[in-house]
């Protein structure tokens, strides 16, 4: 299944912010029939929760891309855990998104801090801009409405919540108790029941991710199964494997959110000499697949390359 590890290009990109705790991004390039493609699963998923990664990988090696609807995707940046200065200046360099995702309940930092972030970016995005916040699952019930509520004062009315809470039954109890719509992302994704936040009532909006959910069909595919509108957004991976979430984003029949894949912006370099990064606001549909052009700046150390064909190989152990 997996190519010969002598055509892999494994990468090693620095971030330009500390990120979900990454400060150096890693996966892996190879060429499919149908073009390129990237598995990056985040180093601290075990081979179990990075099959549905692998199988991405190897779908859209085999598989062209449906056909787009759409030729640009609205998208939004996506300021990390920063002081008000940067993240306002991140707002600035985004390439004209006028709605952005905020990162809130980082660990080791206030509230206070999540509110004087939201509303630099409020600032710098005018008061037509849309504010969103992802709070990566970081609150319990209580702790969630509490900041919410301060942080939606904040700036000046947020679009929504993503993943305030860990559990789906948090989720649904937040909702309950708040006026700001809740999104669902790592309840979606990495769930044995992708569909029971909607069975349960615990979202007004689902964030799906095409590598973690297994590839640009399934994700289509559960697309078809859910009520809720939908916000594709990326895994903070290069333009190639980007671009798996620009085609399902670009084949959705109904796109009413911004959506979170203009991350390339976040690493130092790209795969690509032209990425995939927005414009006005919204990222082009590409002609073709990406071609990774850029091989020699993002190539990692022949130890990195090791431990990720070693990691590849035991991810397959577990498909097959």
């Amino acid at each position: 299944m997996l190519p010969d590890p002598a055509g892999m290009v494994v990468y090693a990109i620095p971030m330009r912010t500390r990120f979900r705790g990454i400060t150096v991004r890693e996966g892996a390039l190879w060429q499919g029939e149908a073009g390129w493609v990237e598995c990056s699963p985040f180093l601290d998923y075990d081979a179990r929760q990075s099959a549905p990664w692998l199988r991405s990988a190897l779908a859209a090696a085999a598989e062209p891309f449906p056909e787009p609807v759409r030729g640009s995707i609205p998208v939004n940046c996506t300021v990390p855990a920063v002081g008000p200065a940067r993240a306002a200046e991140i707002v600035a360099a985004s390439g004209g998104c006028r709605t952005a995702k905020v990162k809130v309940a980082e660990p080791g930092q206030s509230l206070r801090e999540d509110c004087d972030r939201v509303a630099a970016v409020r600032d710098a995005l005018g008061p037509d801009g849309r504010v969103r916040i992802d709070a990566n699952a970081g609150w319990d019930v209580d702790t969630a409405v509490d900041a919410i509520g301060a942080i939606d004062a904040a700036a000046g009315g947020l679009e929504y919540v993503e993943q305030p809470c860990a559990s789906v039954d948090d989720l649904a109890s937040v909702r309950r108790r708040v006026s700001v719509p809740i999104a669902a992302d790592e309840s979606i994704r990495r769930a044995e029941d992708p569909l029971l936040v909607q069975q349960r009532q615990a979202a007004d909006v689902a964030v799906v991710k095409v590598q973690p959910l297994g590839g640009v069909r399934a994700t289509l595919q559960l697309a078809e199964r859910l009520t809720l509108p939908l916000v594709v957004s990326s895994a903070l991976e290069t333009s190639v494997g980007l671009a798996m979430s620009v085609a399902v984003a670009a084949a959705l029949p109904e796109l009413p959110y911004a959506c979170g894949i203009n991350t390339v912006r976040l690493l130092t370099e790209d795969a690509c000499a032209d990425p995939l990064v927005a414009t006005d606001g919204a990222i082009a549909v590409p002609w073709g697949r990406p071609v990774p052009d850029r091989i020699a700046r993002i190539t990692a150390d022949e130890e990195t390359r090791a431990r990720w064909i070693a990691r590849l190989q035991a991810i397959e152990a577990v498909l097959t």
